[in-house]
């Protein structure tokens, strides 16, 4: 058996799993991550290896960056929720931690790990979207992942919904992920429930009593003990999702959708209003097969079960 060690790191947080050669994490980490500090998020990445690589025999070290990942898969060019830019993610962390580190997209890894090992291993078509402080992406296309010329494809979160609308870390306005997100659950809970704290009973007091104190644990608690105001947050994102995913459906007409990242956690709370609204409104509804909608089998720790994968088969 084959160990290897796959990172997935996000706005929020950084999580390290062992990962054997059927895609089952073994053990797993986690750390908050730095976002606004180039060096201490490194440093907190090398952390995590070195403290997993005491107990394991490791081989191969595959990093899920929420950033543009260049076609070297070394490079990240770009990274909207982090201060990573131009950044030689792989080269630095290979010496730093003694073993060879693969770079891989967060979304790209995501929806890998999903189509070996997860909801998507029936389908040769798959596309995953990845729900977590933003939007990632990642297709899996005639049994082959789709990375674009320049290695930076599926970047769905930063298509354009809302023309001039709410302003995106990546500089332009409306983007997907602003409506459709982790960051976007907590602002519209927080925005309900200053509106209307009567019906926000158990979700202010979930968190410091006031809208501006309320976290994304908060509204998925709050909604799974019938909050009104939480469902009514995941109502309005999944809407959002939806209408987002029978766009990417128009475009690539997959055979399968699969939802992760950490709000994928939710579950059904996210998947069901997502659905109807993906349903009401892909184009040719009535006329043409549904591509099923999913829910990600390893939910927030697909993308570093495919970053690990990843890193074993990388050239």
């Amino acid at each position: 058996m084959t160990l290897a060690i796959g990172i997935d790191v996000g706005g929020t947080k950084i999580a390290a799993g062992v990962v054997d050669d059927d895609g089952n994490v073994v053990a797993e980490l986690r750390s908050p991550t730095p976002a606004t500090d180039v060096e201490a998020t490194e440093q907190a990445i090398v952390d995590l290896v070195s403290e997993l690589r005491q107990e394991h025999d490791i081989r191969h070290v595959g990093v899920g960056a929420a950033g543009w990942v260049d076609a070297s898969r070394s490079v990240i060019y770009y990274a909207p929720n982090l201060a990573w830019r131009d950044e030689h993610l792989g080269e630095e962390l290979s010496e730093s931690c003694g073993i060879p580190v693969v770079i891989e997209n967060d979304g790209n890894a995501a929806a890998w790990g999903e189509y070996r090992f997860g909801a998507g291993r029936s389908f040769d078509d798959v596309v995953c979207v990845t729900v977590g402080t933003g939007i990632g992406g990642g297709m899996v296309l005639g049994g082959a992942l789709h990375r674009g010329g320049f290695g930076i494809a599926a970047e769905f979160g930063h298509v354009r919904v809302v023309p001039d609308g709410l302003l995106c870390p990546c500089g332009n306005r409306g983007c997907w992920e602003q409506y459709a997100s982790g960051r976007a659950l907590v602002r519209t809970a927080r925005e309900l429930a200053a509106a209307d704290p009567g019906r926000a009973e158990t979700l202010l007091s979930l968190g410091d009593g006031t809208p501006k104190g309320i976290e994304g644990v908060h509204v998925t608690a709050a909604a799974e003990d019938g909050d009104l105001v939480a469902r009514d947050a995941f109502e309005e994102i999944g809407r959002w999702l939806g209408q987002g995913l029978a766009d990417l459906v128009a475009v690539l007409d997959p055979s399968c959708l699969v939802i992760s990242g950490g709000v994928s956690d939710a579950g059904e709370l996210i998947l069901d209003p997502a659905r109807a609204a993906y349903e009401a409104a892909v184009a040719g509804r009535g006329h043409r097969p549904f591509a099923e909608l999913r829910l990600a089998d390893h939910a927030s720790s697909a993308g570093l079960v495919g970053a690990a994968d990843l890193a074993r088969t990388a050239p």
